[in-house]
């Protein structure tokens, strides 16, 4: 209860005994008609898996939990939920860091992993289908001998259509966008059984006037308008060169004004991430590695070999005015990975570092010439509330995460993350930024989302969100 209290997650409110009466033997029965009785579960262990992610919100499980295999037999689900007026919690890799599976009214949960296709690979579109069952490893492994990758990469291996529910991003969105600037058309179950292609079926151009853009509409719902069934994707040329190194500076503020300077130099970098010295610490033990502990920039250029030796040299210039040290290079393949491994890991890396503890991510993140001043003010802060709390940040493109480390069974310390995390995400809107830069809103930010957008364009969302999910059905409790 004191987690409960400390991150301010809402309640359950409505009354277990009305959800059972919705859940029927013979609306399971209706249920398992569509998908077959083994993709239906009610055990406490399953729906337990399927009531959290990797947050810190309190699970809330759902009252079943349902494997379509198609979109036909998800429509159909769809369909006899919203008759009885039972919610649908989309579900796919459960990495999630904002309690979006939470089941906060009950309901049943779609799983969607089982619908596992990729189809309609066009490598002279540099365009690909996916189903909800399909990560970003998976996809870049059946795209191996093509020529093509898809580049938004979370730290998890999460699922693709997941990402797009979140508006996630990644390492490499400095030069390759997000989930928002590489779908092109989505397949969505919406909460009524009705299917739609927000982009029109099997449409994919790379632009498009015609009409509002619901593909973006539904990219960044977080479940809470329809389930994504499908996404048709943007693929990208594998670059012809790439190097990675990692640079050390002397301070936060020298390594984060080398961002700066780098991106207003124009200098097409892939990847810019900033770890500070903690985490670098927690990189070196979890890892197996042993770079400076010092705050560090990992960097990596994509292009042609001249390309690259100009991006490197221009880079470097930059990183030596700002006092850092001698690029430590990172040339094969095999340290390339092991080098973006340790970053992903980053999260991992975290918790070992009061191993039986639990974790806390902020995600802020605001404009780039604003960036140096909050990373400051923020390390500031850390020190002041005496938590442990390793920085790791897509900089790049202004957005990084304070990795909080506590005892949720101590009050003091849980009431100092709390105080911190809103403390830090008021910053970050004072400096005209967002309180969550891709892990989205989820059960805990909903009044930060609302002094950030202000009511006129909260009720806006709230007027979409009851047109197309009048019952309020879909992923209820989260967002609004």
């Amino acid at each position: 209860m004191a987690l409960r209290r400390t991150l301010g997650l809402a309640a359950r409110p409505y009354s277990q005994g009305a959800a059972k009466d919705r859940l029927t033997e013979d609306f399971l029965d209706a249920l398992r008609a569509v998908v077959g009785s083994a993709n239906v579960s009610t055990a406490t262990v399953v729906r337990e898996q399927h009531g959290h992610d990797e947050s810190m919100h309190r699970c809330l499980p759902p009252d079943a939990v349902v494997w379509p295999q198609n979109v036909e037999q998800a429509s159909l689900l769809a369909t006899a939920c919203y008759s009885r007026g039972v919610p649908i919690i989309p579900f796919g890799t459960g990495t999630g860091l904002e309690g979006g599976v939470s089941a906060v009214q009950g309901g049943v949960c779609f799983n969607l992993t089982r619908m596992d296709q990729i189809s309609a690979l066009n490598m002279e579109d540099f365009t690909v289908a996916v189903e909800p069952g399909v990560t970003r490893k998976a996809l870049n492994s059946f795209l191996r001998d093509s020529g093509l990758w898809f580049p938004v990469d979370p730290g998890a291996d999460a699922s693709l259509c997941g990402m797009a529910a979140t508006g996630a991003s990644g390492t490499n969105a400095v030069r390759y966008g997000t989930m928002r600037h590489n779908v092109l058309n989505l397949q969505v179950v919406l909460p009524d059984g009705r299917v739609l292609h927000t982009a029109g079926q099997n449409r994919r151009p790379r632009k498009s006037a015609a009409g509002y853009q619901l593909t973006g509409l539904f990219v960044g719902s977080e479940g809470t308008l329809g389930l994504i069934t499908q996404a048709t994707l943007r693929l990208h040329g594998i670059p012809e060169a790439t190097a990675a190194a990692t640079c050390a500076f002397p301070s936060v503020q020298a390594a984060v004004d080398s961002t700066v300077q780098v991106l207003q130099a124009g200098i097409p970098i892939a990847r810019i991430e900033f770890l500070d010295e903690v985490m670098m610490v927690a990189c070196n033990r979890y890892s197996g590695l042993s770079y400076p502990e010092l705050p560090t920039l990992f960097l990596e250029f994509h292009g042609s070999e001249q390309s690259v030796e100009e991006q490197v040299q221009a880079t470097g210039e930059i990183a030596q005015l700002n006092g850092g040290s001698e690029f430590l290079w990172a040339r094969e393949q095999e340290a390339r990975n092991q080098l973006w491994n340790a970053r992903h890991n980053a999260w991992y890396a975290a918790l070992a570092l009061r191993p039986g503890k639990k974790g806390y991510s902020t995600d802020v993140c605001v404009p780039i010439s604003r960036l140096p001043g909050i990373l400051v003010e923020t390390k500031q802060d850390l020190l002041a509330s005496r938590l442990t709390g390793p920085i790791v940040g897509h900089v790049g493109d202004g957005n990084f995460h304070c990795l909080l480390i506590f005892d949720p069974e101590n009050p003091d310390e849980s009431e100092r993350v709390k105080e911190f995390a809103m403390r830090l995400a008021r910053r970050a809107l004072a400096m005209d930024g967002t309180c969550t830069g891709e892990h989205g809103v989820g059960l805990g930010k909903r009044q930060l989302l609302q002094e950030e957008v202000g009511e006129v364009a909260l009720s806006t969302m709230r007027q979409i969100k009851a047109t197309l999910d009048p019952k309020n059905l879909m992923n209820p409790g989260k967002v609004l």
